[in-house]
């Protein structure tokens, strides 16, 4: 079943769709009087909505359920990535987000081939909220994924965010065979998780680099502000392969029993 995202809560039984709701359910999907969607507002809750009318340029929907279903993952997890040229910041959004990450942060990393200037960081994120929003839906979330950019590495970390555990998947971690300490700390997460109560989540920030690494400035940077260094692995990985891989081992670790 369709899912869309609306911006406010929709409390009455009846509404009018809004018009971008309109456009794809009428004028994409040809949805007819009689067929049924979703819509999920801010405060998550999933809705049911059974077309009553439709006319040239309105329609009117019923919600008739509402679904108790919570698919996110049990920790919050923001995925950081060095700018890499391409489509490459595209898929990471559209899978990241079906894999699960709550946040995507992009960077100029010291080795990134291609570089975001605050106009162009403008352009580009409109673009990735639209995929991030798109790949909400398609893959039934409750969330839809942030997406931000900041200049360096060090504006990232001068950022109010907290994360309870932070990693960062370092190339040479994996050459010398280092395959221990990602699911050391995946153990670790899945202990604590299912500790919180009241709502409570757990945070991770993962670090990636662009196509050519980190420089070893940057690895010195992440050594003082204490994340740890993990191998994906014995294979050296895509730019844009590496943060899925993370997400899919953090899901197989925390989600499957």
């Amino acid at each position: 079943m369709q899912r869309y995202f609306v911006k406010e809560n929709i409390t009455d039984q009846e509404f009018f769709l809004p018009p971008e709701i309109f456009h794809h359910a009428i004028d994409v999907m040809r949805d007819k009087v009689g067929d049924r969607f979703e819509i999920i507002g801010p405060d998550r809750q999933v809705q049911v909505v059974k077309l009553l009318s439709i006319d040239h340029s309105h329609a009117k929907g019923q919600i008739i359920q509402t679904i108790v279903h919570d698919p996110e993952l049990p920790v919050q997890t923001t995925i950081v990535c060095g700018i890499s040229k391409g489509d490459k910041t595209e898929k990471i959004v559209q899978k990241g987000t079906e894999l699960g990450a709550d946040r995507f942060i992009f960077y100029n990393s010291e080795r990134s081939v291609a570089q975001w200037n605050d106009k162009k960081a403008a352009k580009k994120l409109v673009r990735l909220k639209k995929i991030s929003q798109g790949a909400a839906e398609q893959s039934h979330r409750t969330v839809i994924p942030e997406v931000l950019f900041c200049q360096n590495i060090t504006a990232v970390f001068k950022e109010t965010w907290q994360a309870d555990y932070q990693v960062v998947a370092y190339e040479e971690s994996a050459k010398q065979g280092e395959t221990s300490q990602l699911a050391r700390i995946l153990q670790v997460v899945r202990k604590e998780s299912k500790k919180q109560q009241n709502g409570q989540t757990l945070t991770l920030f993962a670090f990636f680099g662009p196509e050519g690494g980190f420089s070893p400035k940057e690895i010195e940077f992440f050594k003082q502000q204490n994340v740890s260094a993990v191998g994906l692995g014995p294979r050296i990985m895509r730019a844009e392969t590496a943060p899925l891989y993370l997400l899919a081992a953090l899901s197989f670790a925390l989600e499957l029993e």
